[in-house]
């Protein structure tokens, strides 16, 4: 089932690169924005199934759109992507819950290879939610 995919990043290149990616090798819709506050709109309307974010974006970066992805929803994947890549940058990402952390330039196998692994992890949670909650039904 073709999942819905959200990509924020305030650079239209950037946004156009990926849709191209993301329509030619998968079923996925894909969902864009140049602006972070925008996503978080369009994250609180509902039906996304993966974040993929800039991390230096003006105004609300990816560290605080992360943050507010999982406040509002927490088994909610994101995926945090960017040029100036640091150590502290990508363990303070994994640490907030981001489910991965891209350094641009990346190749077309490695974003798809982690669309892929997020959207199956999302699925194995989902799965694994709803077994704990029949296992605890039935032991009433």
């Amino acid at each position: 089932m073709p999942a819905k995919i959200l990509v924020v990043d305030d650079e239209p290149d950037m946004l156009k690169l990926l849709s191209m990616i993301i329509k030619e090798k998968t079923q996925h819709k894909i969902v864009t924005t140049n602006n972070p506050l925008e996503a978080l709109e369009l994250i609180k309307q509902g039906g996304i199934d993966l974040i993929i974010a800039d991390l230096k974006m003006p105004g609300l970066d990816g560290s605080e759109l992360l943050d507010a992805v999982k406040a509002f929803d927490e088994n909610m994947p994101v995926v945090i992507m960017t040029a100036f890549a640091t150590e502290e940058a990508s363990a303070e990402t994994i640490e907030k819950g981001g489910f991965d952390f891209i350094i641009k330039p990346f190749r077309k196998e490695q974003i798809l290879s982690t669309i892929d692994k997020a959207l199956k992890w999302t699925a194995m949670q989902k799965e694994n939610r709803e077994l704990k909650a029949k296992l605890k039904s039935s032991e009433v």
